[in-house]
């Protein structure tokens, strides 16, 4: 859910003819069906599960999504340790049925008690599982990855992405604090014609006329929004 931003209910469906997982380097998961819980009362066999096409996704459209290498040998770890299942899918209860969300639930909240702190638990840190895949498509965008990519392979619309999954992350809100850092001390430095450079006072933007003309870029009439235009 994390590698590969899945949803639950494509995860209790993934079948090992969906995978491509090599011995070295990126794989594939080529997600085709996911499965939830209706009801008896709401499906036609009687069963608990019912087996659906991908949210948002014709019957028969498949979602490709490259998974990492670490992702890859834990599948592969799995497959050896614990096999398949009859048709297929890689993780099933103790009976070989489809994992029910409750037991999952569970386990996922020792887990939870097992590795964070008080304080964690008092903000809520990754209280659902379905949290994992928030955190993998957040991941994806702090790294760089163009939106509409990270929208592809997490099966969402690009609006979606950004109004639902795309979490904060400390380490790129301390990225971009620093990005702007840099440039703020910028604003204070300009190179003359030596390439000498010497530092500007002066604050931002009430001194922007006088410390472009300074460093010899000539600065438009302010309009009277407050808007100029610069010419080098």
């Amino acid at each position: 859910m994390y590698y590969a931003a899945m949803r639950p209910a494509e995860v209790i469906h993934l079948q090992k003819s969906q995978c491509r997982l090599p011995t070295s380097g990126w794989g594939l998961l080529n997600l085709k069906r996911s499965v939830g819980t209706a009801g008896k009362e709401w499906t036609d066999d009687g069963a608990v599960q019912e087996i659906h096409s991908l949210k948002r996704r014709a019957a028969k459209v498949t979602g490709p999504v490259p998974i990492p290498p670490v992702l890859v040998r834990m599948l592969r770890e799995h497959i050896r340790s614990f096999g398949v299942a009859p048709d297929g899918r890689l993780f099933r209860n103790a009976e070989g049925n489809y994992i029910d969300a409750s037991a999952y639930g569970i386990t996922w909240g020792r887990a939870r008690e097992a590795v964070l702190t008080l304080d964690e638990h008092a903000l809520d840190l990754a209280k659902r599982p379905y949290d994992l895949r928030h955190a993998g498509i957040s991941f994806w965008l702090a790294s760089g990855v163009d939106p509409a990519e990270c929208a592809r392979r997490a099966g969402q619309s690009i609006q979606v992405l950004f109004r639902y999954y795309a979490k904060f992350l400390a380490e790129a809100r301390n990225h971009a604090n620093t990005l702007i850092d840099e440039s703020m001390r910028r604003w204070e430095v300009v190179t003359d014609g030596d390439g000498a450079e010497s530092t500007l006072a002066g604050t931002w933007p009430g001194d922007v006329p006088e410390l472009l003309v300074r460093a010899g870029i000539g600065v438009g009439d302010i309009g009277s929004k407050g808007v100029f235009w610069l010419a080098a």
